[in-house]
């Protein structure tokens, strides 16, 4: 029987455990109570409250102009909304980089206010202080490598990480670093497979991909993307389960239409 199906509700030990039982890890994200109880009641194994709620909920190019209060807003209307899932929030960018003590108190916020019963932050060795003060006070960390989309005016495009031999031998020392320091999973983005089933290999915590090939321990991809509901999105590693934005549009025309034509409400529909 696999672990997915015997437990009630996810840990992060049931993470590592499924990586040691070889059971794929399945993430998506959301930022509603609403979407909360869809993705949970399908079977999820984790929810990530994304800083992508900037891109999807608010309509920001980048993912940095989103807040630590708003990220809570998000994480506290998730939680709601999820029984059985482990819930992972984003730190924002700016709450954590500066400075260990800073990182502490963002993290602290986000599991008091928000709920959230992990945090994920962006980035190796660079902040590996704030990563470590963080874990200490007894705060689950997923880390984040590779693509890390709140540096995306340092690298200046969104394209594959990685593919040259120094970034790539940065990335397999950042992540054993980020086991050594207590993370509890890593997030791969957009990196070449072979090397996503490298660093798979040579850490014993779990990596879950995006855009990273079918060997790391599981897979993350953004709701709004799975289901259609963004159509201005089409990377390679994105399959959409759903085409969404057609059927809510065309929904949506048809009541414009019913109502027009005083066809709603009829008289089933009226007291």
């Amino acid at each position: 029987m696999s672990v997915h199906s015997e437990i009630k509700k996810v840990t992060t030990e049931t993470l590592r455990k499924m990586k040691f039982d070889k059971e794929k890890i399945t993430m998506l994200t959301a930022y509603d109570f609403t979407t909360a109880k869809m993705v949970d009641a399908g079977g999820i194994d984790a929810v990530l409250i994304g800083d992508s709620a900037a891109n999807v909920m608010a309509g920001f190019e980048t993912t940095l102009p989103i807040t630590l209060d708003q990220m809570i807003y998000h994480a506290q209307s998730v939680v709601r909304g999820t029984d059985r899932a482990l819930v992972v929030a984003d730190l924002p960018f700016g709450t954590y980089q500066s400075n260990p003590e800073k990182a502490l108190e963002s993290a602290v916020r986000m599991m008091k206010e928000g709920g959230a019963h992990a945090v994920k932050i962006e980035g190796g060795k660079e902040i590996s202080k704030s990563i470590k003060k963080i874990i200490n006070a007894g705060i689950p960390v997923m880390g984040h490598l590779g693509l890390t989309p709140q540096s995306i005016y340092k690298f200046g495009t969104y394209k594959v990480r990685a593919k040259d031999e120094a970034e790539a031998e940065k990335l397999i020392s950042d992540a054993q670093l980020l086991e050594e320091l207590g993370c509890f999973a890593i997030v791969l983005e957009k990196i070449p497979a072979d090397l996503a089933k490298k660093v798979s290999e040579s850490i014993t915590i779990p990596t879950i991909g995006i855009g990273a090939g079918p060997d790391c321990d599981g897979q993350v991809l953004v709701y709004h993307d799975m289901v259609g509901m963004n159509q201005g999105f089409s990377p390679k590693f994105l399959r959409r389960y759903l085409d969404l934005y057609t059927e809510i549009t065309g929904a949506v025309a048809q009541y414009v239409k019913d109502v027009k034509n005083v066809d709603f409400p009829n008289e089933k529909e009226s007291y």
